[in-house]
Protein backbone atom coordinates (compact mmCIF):
# COMPACT_ATOMS: atom_id res chain seq x y z
CA UNK A 1 0.00 0.00 0.00
CA UNK A 2 2.72 2.00 -0.20
CA UNK A 3 2.26 5.67 -2.04
CA UNK A 4 -1.53 5.59 -1.97
CA UNK A 5 -3.92 6.83 0.53
CA UNK A 6 -5.32 4.12 2.95
CA UNK A 7 -9.30 3.80 2.74
CA UNK A 8 -10.34 3.24 6.48
CA UNK A 9 -14.03 2.36 8.08
CA UNK A 10 -14.68 2.40 11.25
CA UNK A 11 -16.66 -0.14 12.95
CA UNK A 12 -18.22 1.53 16.46
CA UNK A 13 -19.24 5.00 16.35
CA UNK A 14 -18.49 5.45 20.10
CA UNK A 15 -15.68 7.78 21.94
CA UNK A 16 -13.01 5.47 21.39
CA UNK A 17 -13.46 4.77 17.90
CA UNK A 18 -13.79 7.99 17.03
CA UNK A 19 -12.18 10.59 19.72
CA UNK A 20 -9.41 8.08 19.37
CA UNK A 21 -8.59 6.00 16.15
CA UNK A 22 -10.96 8.22 14.03
CA UNK A 23 -8.90 12.04 15.07
CA UNK A 24 -6.17 10.29 15.16
CA UNK A 25 -6.02 8.83 11.30
CA UNK A 26 -7.66 12.18 10.13
CA UNK A 27 -4.18 14.08 11.07
CA UNK A 28 -2.26 11.75 8.96
CA UNK A 29 -1.24 12.52 5.17
CA UNK A 30 -1.46 8.52 4.53
CA UNK A 31 -4.64 7.44 5.00
CA UNK A 32 -8.28 8.71 5.51
CA UNK A 33 -11.88 7.85 7.67
CA UNK A 34 -14.37 7.53 4.68
CA UNK A 35 -17.09 5.34 6.48
CA UNK A 36 -18.77 4.47 9.93
CA UNK A 37 -20.59 1.61 10.72
CA UNK A 38 -23.06 1.89 14.01
CA UNK A 39 -26.84 0.40 14.35
CA UNK A 40 -27.51 4.09 15.80
CA UNK A 41 -27.61 6.85 12.85
CA UNK A 42 -27.63 9.67 15.70
CA UNK A 43 -24.35 8.38 16.72
CA UNK A 44 -22.95 8.44 13.29
CA UNK A 45 -23.79 11.83 12.64
CA UNK A 46 -23.14 13.27 15.45
CA UNK A 47 -19.59 11.04 14.71
CA UNK A 48 -18.90 12.60 11.62
CA UNK A 49 -19.43 16.30 13.16
CA UNK A 50 -16.69 15.15 16.06
CA UNK A 51 -14.43 14.48 12.86
CA UNK A 52 -15.29 16.69 10.51
CA UNK A 53 -15.76 14.69 7.95
CA UNK A 54 -18.37 13.69 5.48
CA UNK A 55 -18.78 10.35 5.51
CA UNK A 56 -20.49 7.63 4.38
CA UNK A 57 -22.95 5.57 7.12
CA UNK A 58 -23.75 1.86 7.27
CA UNK A 59 -25.64 -0.13 9.87
CA UNK A 60 -23.71 -3.35 8.63
CA UNK A 61 -20.71 -4.20 8.10
CA UNK A 62 -20.94 -6.56 5.16
CA UNK A 63 -22.83 -3.07 3.56
CA UNK A 64 -19.68 -1.35 4.36
CA UNK A 65 -17.33 -3.43 3.20
CA UNK A 66 -19.62 -4.49 -0.12
CA UNK A 67 -20.09 -0.95 -1.08
CA UNK A 68 -17.01 1.13 0.08
CA UNK A 69 -13.49 -0.15 -1.24
CA UNK A 70 -12.10 -0.21 1.73
CA UNK A 71 -8.39 -0.94 2.89
CA UNK A 72 -8.36 -1.55 6.53
CA UNK A 73 -11.09 -1.53 9.15
CA UNK A 74 -10.91 -0.10 12.86
CA UNK A 75 -12.85 -2.64 15.28
CA UNK A 76 -13.86 -0.45 18.08
CA UNK A 77 -17.44 -1.70 18.76
CA UNK A 78 -18.49 -3.07 22.21
CA UNK A 79 -16.63 -6.50 22.78
CA UNK A 80 -18.68 -9.41 21.76
CA UNK A 81 -19.22 -7.57 18.44
CA UNK A 82 -15.73 -7.92 18.05
CA UNK A 83 -15.76 -11.84 16.82
CA UNK A 84 -17.87 -11.33 14.25
CA UNK A 85 -17.41 -8.00 13.03
CA UNK A 86 -13.62 -8.98 12.06
CA UNK A 87 -14.58 -12.31 10.41
CA UNK A 88 -16.77 -10.14 8.32
CA UNK A 89 -13.92 -8.01 7.26
CA UNK A 90 -11.54 -10.66 7.03
CA UNK A 91 -13.46 -12.98 4.92
CA UNK A 92 -13.96 -10.06 2.69
CA UNK A 93 -10.56 -9.02 2.24
CA UNK A 94 -10.24 -6.24 4.57
CA UNK A 95 -7.19 -5.90 6.83
CA UNK A 96 -8.13 -5.13 10.48
CA UNK A 97 -6.85 -3.01 13.25
CA UNK A 98 -9.18 -4.63 16.44
CA UNK A 99 -9.14 -2.71 19.60
CA UNK A 100 -8.92 -4.78 23.31
CA UNK A 101 -9.83 -7.58 23.69
CA UNK A 102 -9.46 -9.61 20.42
CA UNK A 103 -12.93 -11.27 22.09
CA UNK A 104 -14.54 -12.21 25.14
CA UNK A 105 -13.73 -15.84 24.26
CA UNK A 106 -10.94 -18.16 23.54
CA UNK A 107 -13.32 -19.97 20.84
CA UNK A 108 -13.70 -16.42 19.74
CA UNK A 109 -10.31 -15.94 19.40
CA UNK A 110 -9.57 -19.17 17.66
CA UNK A 111 -12.93 -18.45 14.93
CA UNK A 112 -11.07 -14.76 14.00
CA UNK A 113 -7.23 -16.40 13.71
CA UNK A 114 -9.25 -19.24 11.49
CA UNK A 115 -10.86 -16.40 9.19
CA UNK A 116 -7.40 -14.25 9.16
CA UNK A 117 -5.16 -17.35 8.04
CA UNK A 118 -7.58 -17.90 5.65
CA UNK A 119 -8.00 -14.55 3.98
CA UNK A 120 -4.46 -13.81 4.40
CA UNK A 121 -4.95 -10.20 5.38
CA UNK A 122 -3.15 -8.07 8.42
CA UNK A 123 -5.29 -8.31 11.33
CA UNK A 124 -3.64 -6.60 14.56
CA UNK A 125 -4.20 -6.04 17.88
CA UNK A 126 -4.73 -2.81 19.59
CA UNK A 127 -2.64 -3.14 22.66
CA UNK A 128 -2.09 0.28 23.02
CA UNK A 129 -0.32 0.25 26.26
CA UNK A 130 2.86 -1.88 24.27
CA UNK A 131 3.04 2.02 23.11
CA UNK A 132 3.53 3.84 26.31
CA UNK A 133 7.31 4.89 26.54
CA UNK A 134 7.08 4.26 30.17
CA UNK A 135 6.57 0.38 29.62
CA UNK A 136 8.68 0.56 26.15
CA UNK A 137 11.23 1.56 28.47
CA UNK A 138 10.64 -1.18 31.26
CA UNK A 139 10.81 -3.81 28.38
CA UNK A 140 14.14 -2.57 27.26
CA UNK A 141 15.53 -2.96 30.91
CA UNK A 142 13.87 -6.34 31.12
CA UNK A 143 15.52 -8.00 27.95
CA UNK A 144 18.60 -6.11 29.01
CA UNK A 145 19.22 -8.21 31.55
CA UNK A 146 19.16 -5.85 34.53
CA UNK A 147 16.82 -7.30 36.73
CA UNK A 148 17.90 -10.97 35.87
CA UNK A 149 15.85 -13.56 35.90
CA UNK A 150 12.48 -12.29 36.32
CA UNK A 151 10.51 -14.54 38.97
CA UNK A 152 7.55 -12.28 40.76
CA UNK A 153 5.62 -9.56 38.40
CA UNK A 154 2.75 -7.75 40.06
CA UNK A 155 0.26 -4.59 38.44
CA UNK A 156 -2.03 -2.45 40.73
CA UNK A 157 -4.17 0.12 38.31
CA UNK A 158 -6.58 2.41 40.24
CA UNK A 159 -8.36 3.97 38.22
CA UNK A 160 -11.13 6.72 39.02
CA UNK A 161 -12.68 6.87 35.67
CA UNK A 162 -13.50 2.96 35.92
CA UNK A 163 -16.28 3.87 38.14
CA UNK A 164 -17.79 4.60 34.77
CA UNK A 165 -17.86 1.50 33.70
CA UNK A 166 -21.18 0.57 36.08
CA UNK A 167 -23.00 3.32 33.79
CA UNK A 168 -22.07 1.54 30.66
CA UNK A 169 -22.54 -1.09 28.43
CA UNK A 170 -19.44 -2.65 29.94
CA UNK A 171 -21.32 -3.32 33.08
CA UNK A 172 -22.85 -6.27 31.51
CA UNK A 173 -20.86 -9.59 31.23
CA UNK A 174 -23.11 -10.06 28.02
CA UNK A 175 -21.68 -7.07 26.34
CA UNK A 176 -17.59 -7.07 27.86
CA UNK A 177 -17.06 -10.73 28.68
CA UNK A 178 -16.48 -9.07 32.30
CA UNK A 179 -13.97 -6.40 33.12
CA UNK A 180 -11.32 -9.30 33.54
CA UNK A 181 -11.69 -9.34 29.66
CA UNK A 182 -12.66 -5.78 28.95
CA UNK A 183 -10.65 -4.15 31.55
CA UNK A 184 -7.81 -6.60 32.47
CA UNK A 185 -6.50 -7.72 28.70
CA UNK A 186 -5.02 -4.80 28.33
CA UNK A 187 -2.81 -5.86 31.84
CA UNK A 188 -2.33 -9.78 31.08
CA UNK A 189 -1.14 -8.98 27.85
CA UNK A 190 1.34 -6.31 29.25
CA UNK A 191 2.76 -9.34 31.50
CA UNK A 192 3.02 -11.64 28.86
CA UNK A 193 4.70 -9.33 26.40
CA UNK A 194 7.43 -8.01 29.54
CA UNK A 195 7.58 -11.63 30.32
CA UNK A 196 8.12 -12.45 26.32
CA UNK A 197 5.17 -15.13 26.05
CA UNK A 198 5.28 -17.94 28.32
CA UNK A 199 2.36 -19.88 28.43
CA UNK A 200 -0.53 -19.07 31.55
CA UNK A 201 -0.86 -22.58 33.12
CA UNK A 202 -2.93 -21.45 36.24
CA UNK A 203 -5.87 -18.35 37.29
CA UNK A 204 -6.85 -17.40 39.94
CA UNK A 205 -9.56 -14.73 40.59
CA UNK A 206 -11.59 -12.75 43.52
CA UNK A 207 -13.87 -9.79 42.68
CA UNK A 208 -17.43 -8.34 42.93
CA UNK A 209 -19.16 -5.11 43.22
CA UNK A 210 -18.40 -4.08 46.96
CA UNK A 211 -19.29 -0.45 46.58
CA UNK A 212 -21.32 0.82 43.53
CA UNK A 213 -24.59 -0.92 45.09
CA UNK A 214 -28.27 1.02 45.79
CA UNK A 215 -27.03 0.26 49.88
CA UNK A 216 -24.12 2.39 49.50
CA UNK A 217 -25.33 5.73 47.86
CA UNK A 218 -23.22 8.52 49.32
CA UNK A 219 -26.26 11.06 50.10
CA UNK A 220 -29.37 11.08 52.09
CA UNK A 221 -32.33 9.68 49.27
CA UNK A 222 -35.96 11.36 50.48
CA UNK A 223 -38.81 9.56 50.41
CA UNK A 224 -40.79 9.29 47.05
CA UNK A 225 -37.48 10.81 45.49
CA UNK A 226 -36.03 7.72 43.39
CA UNK A 227 -32.59 7.93 42.50
CA UNK A 228 -31.38 8.17 38.71
CA UNK A 229 -32.05 6.50 36.40
CA UNK A 230 -29.75 8.66 34.82
CA UNK A 231 -26.97 11.12 35.79
CA UNK A 232 -28.63 13.69 33.63
CA UNK A 233 -32.45 13.53 34.68
CA UNK A 234 -31.45 12.83 38.68
CA UNK A 235 -33.43 15.03 41.07
CA UNK A 236 -29.74 14.64 43.26
CA UNK A 237 -27.04 15.46 40.39
CA UNK A 238 -26.38 18.34 42.56
CA UNK A 239 -25.14 16.54 45.24
CA UNK A 240 -24.05 13.01 44.30
CA UNK A 241 -19.98 13.00 44.53
CA UNK A 242 -19.74 9.96 41.76
CA UNK A 243 -22.01 11.86 39.68
CA UNK A 244 -21.06 10.76 35.90
CA UNK A 245 -21.52 14.40 34.28
CA UNK A 246 -21.35 14.80 29.95
CA UNK A 247 -21.33 18.55 29.60
CA UNK A 248 -24.36 19.79 27.57
CA UNK A 249 -25.40 16.05 26.89
CA UNK A 250 -28.12 16.76 24.67
CA UNK A 251 -25.82 17.79 21.92
CA UNK A 252 -23.53 15.17 22.20
CA UNK A 253 -24.07 11.15 20.69
CA UNK A 254 -25.12 10.48 24.67
CA UNK A 255 -28.39 12.20 24.21
CA UNK A 256 -32.43 11.50 24.51
CA UNK A 257 -32.16 11.65 20.97
CA UNK A 258 -29.76 8.84 20.43
CA UNK A 259 -31.23 6.53 23.34
CA UNK A 260 -34.38 6.81 21.67
CA UNK A 261 -32.90 4.36 18.15
CA UNK A 262 -31.71 1.45 20.86
CA UNK A 263 -32.75 2.53 24.72
CA UNK A 264 -28.22 2.75 25.30
CA UNK A 265 -27.64 5.58 27.68
CA UNK A 266 -24.22 6.63 28.81
CA UNK A 267 -24.45 7.91 32.04
CA UNK A 268 -26.90 5.59 34.02
CA UNK A 269 -26.70 5.56 37.82
CA UNK A 270 -23.79 3.84 38.62
CA UNK A 271 -25.25 2.78 42.32
CA UNK A 272 -28.86 1.84 41.05
CA UNK A 273 -27.90 0.17 37.33
CA UNK A 274 -28.33 -3.48 36.37
CA UNK A 275 -24.28 -4.75 36.25
CA UNK A 276 -22.77 -8.16 37.21
CA UNK A 277 -19.17 -7.60 36.17
CA UNK A 278 -16.88 -5.98 39.17
CA UNK A 279 -15.66 -2.95 41.01
CA UNK A 280 -12.89 -4.16 42.50
CA UNK A 281 -10.55 -7.36 42.14
CA UNK A 282 -7.54 -9.46 42.11
CA UNK A 283 -6.44 -11.52 39.47
CA UNK A 284 -3.02 -14.02 39.64
CA UNK A 285 -1.16 -15.78 37.45
CA UNK A 286 0.90 -19.13 37.12
CA UNK A 287 3.14 -19.30 34.46
CA UNK A 288 4.35 -22.75 32.38
CA UNK A 289 8.27 -21.24 33.48
CA UNK A 290 6.90 -20.96 37.35
CA UNK A 291 6.93 -16.86 36.80
CA UNK A 292 3.78 -15.55 39.50
CA UNK A 293 1.74 -12.79 38.48
CA UNK A 294 -0.74 -10.55 39.95
CA UNK A 295 -3.03 -7.65 39.07
CA UNK A 296 -5.25 -5.80 41.07
CA UNK A 297 -8.26 -3.34 39.59
CA UNK A 298 -10.27 -0.94 41.77
CA UNK A 299 -12.51 1.62 40.43
CA UNK A 300 -13.38 3.17 43.97
CA UNK A 301 -10.62 5.20 44.31
CA UNK A 302 -9.82 9.33 43.91
CA UNK A 303 -6.38 8.29 42.00
CA UNK A 304 -5.82 6.80 38.66
CA UNK A 305 -2.32 5.10 37.91
CA UNK A 306 -0.86 1.62 36.96
CA UNK A 307 1.81 0.84 39.39
CA UNK A 308 4.28 -2.15 38.53
CA UNK A 309 6.71 -4.10 40.35
CA UNK A 310 8.85 -6.49 38.51
CA UNK A 311 11.54 -8.59 40.41
CA UNK A 312 14.23 -10.63 39.15
CA UNK A 313 17.36 -12.13 40.79
CA UNK A 314 19.14 -9.18 40.19
CA UNK A 315 17.07 -6.63 41.11
CA UNK A 316 13.35 -5.36 41.39
CA UNK A 317 12.05 -2.49 39.37
CA UNK A 318 9.32 -0.10 40.47
CA UNK A 319 6.83 1.94 37.99
CA UNK A 320 4.44 4.44 38.19
CA UNK A 321 2.25 4.97 34.69
CA UNK A 322 1.36 8.07 35.84
CA UNK A 323 4.00 10.26 37.09
CA UNK A 324 5.86 8.36 33.95
CA UNK A 325 8.85 6.88 36.21
CA UNK A 326 10.92 3.78 36.69
CA UNK A 327 13.02 2.87 39.82
CA UNK A 328 15.50 0.21 39.56
CA UNK A 329 16.49 -1.09 42.86
CA UNK A 330 20.02 -3.83 42.57
CA UNK A 331 19.32 -6.66 44.45
CA UNK A 332 22.95 -6.51 46.84
CA UNK A 333 22.82 -2.57 47.15
CA UNK A 334 21.57 0.34 48.77
CA UNK A 335 21.56 2.78 45.80
CA UNK A 336 18.26 3.21 43.65
CA UNK A 337 18.48 4.06 39.83
CA UNK A 338 15.27 6.33 39.00
CA UNK A 339 14.34 7.18 34.97
CA UNK A 340 11.92 9.90 34.39
CA UNK A 341 10.59 9.49 30.72
CA UNK A 342 9.23 12.36 29.58
CA UNK A 343 5.79 13.29 28.31
CA UNK A 344 4.69 12.38 25.01
CA UNK A 345 1.26 13.79 23.48
CA UNK A 346 -1.53 11.97 22.45
CA UNK A 347 -4.13 9.84 24.56
CA UNK A 348 -2.97 7.30 27.26
CA UNK A 349 -0.05 9.30 27.51
CA UNK A 350 1.14 9.34 24.14
CA UNK A 351 0.38 5.48 23.12
CA UNK A 352 -2.54 5.47 20.92
CA UNK A 353 -1.07 7.52 18.21
CA UNK A 354 2.10 4.85 18.53
CA UNK A 355 -0.49 2.28 17.95
CA UNK A 356 -2.14 3.72 15.05
CA UNK A 357 1.25 4.70 13.23
CA UNK A 358 2.11 1.07 13.91
CA UNK A 359 -0.54 -0.35 12.12
CA UNK A 360 -0.18 1.91 9.13
CA UNK A 361 3.47 0.74 8.67
CA UNK A 362 2.49 -3.10 9.11
CA UNK A 363 -0.19 -2.22 6.06
CA UNK A 364 2.54 -0.26 4.20
CA UNK A 365 5.12 -3.18 4.78
CA UNK A 366 7.42 -0.84 6.63
CA UNK A 367 7.13 -3.14 10.07
CA UNK A 368 6.66 -6.81 11.06
CA UNK A 369 3.30 -7.60 13.25
CA UNK A 370 4.09 -7.91 16.63
CA UNK A 371 0.55 -7.29 17.82
CA UNK A 372 -0.92 -10.83 16.83
CA UNK A 373 -4.16 -12.23 17.27
CA UNK A 374 -1.92 -15.21 18.70
CA UNK A 375 -0.89 -12.63 21.42
CA UNK A 376 -4.52 -11.34 21.41
CA UNK A 377 -5.89 -15.03 22.16
CA UNK A 378 -3.65 -15.56 25.21
CA UNK A 379 -4.69 -12.40 26.82
CA UNK A 380 -8.22 -13.06 26.51
CA UNK A 381 -7.40 -16.87 27.83
CA UNK A 382 -6.13 -14.81 31.01
CA UNK A 383 -9.21 -13.01 31.26
CA UNK A 384 -11.28 -15.79 30.72
CA UNK A 385 -9.86 -17.81 32.89
CA UNK A 386 -10.33 -15.21 35.40
CA UNK A 387 -13.85 -14.46 35.05
CA UNK A 388 -14.53 -18.29 35.53
CA UNK A 389 -12.40 -18.39 38.56
CA UNK A 390 -13.91 -15.34 40.30
CA UNK A 391 -17.46 -17.12 39.55
CA UNK A 392 -16.83 -20.36 40.20
CA UNK A 393 -14.67 -19.67 42.87
CA UNK A 394 -11.73 -21.84 41.91
CA UNK A 395 -8.53 -22.07 40.57
CA UNK A 396 -9.06 -22.71 36.57
CA UNK A 397 -6.24 -24.20 34.27
CA UNK A 398 -6.11 -22.29 31.12
CA UNK A 399 -5.69 -25.61 28.77
CA UNK A 400 -9.41 -26.17 29.89
CA UNK A 401 -10.20 -23.56 27.59
CA UNK A 402 -8.72 -24.75 24.50
CA UNK A 403 -10.92 -28.66 24.90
Amino acid sequence: MSGQKIKVGIIGAGSRGILSFGKTISTRDDAQVVALCDPNQVRMEFAAKDLGLKLNFYNSVKAMISTEKLDAVVITSPDFCHESNAVEALNNGVNVLVDKPLSTTVKGCQNIIGAAEKAGKTIMMGFNLRHHAVLKKLKKIISNGVLGRVFLIENREFYDGGRTYMSRWNRLYSKGGGLWIHKGSHDFDIFNWLLDFPKPVKVSAFAGVDVFKPQHIPFAVKAGVPVGPTCHQCSYSGICPDIYKIDDIQNTPWGDRAVAVDGYSKDLCMYTSDKDTHDNGIAMVEYENGVKASHLECFVTSMSDRLYTVIGDLGQAEISLGNRIITIRPRWSQETITHFIPEVLGGHGGADPMLIDSFFKVLKGEEKNTSTTEHGMWSTAIGQAAEISRREERTVKVAELFL
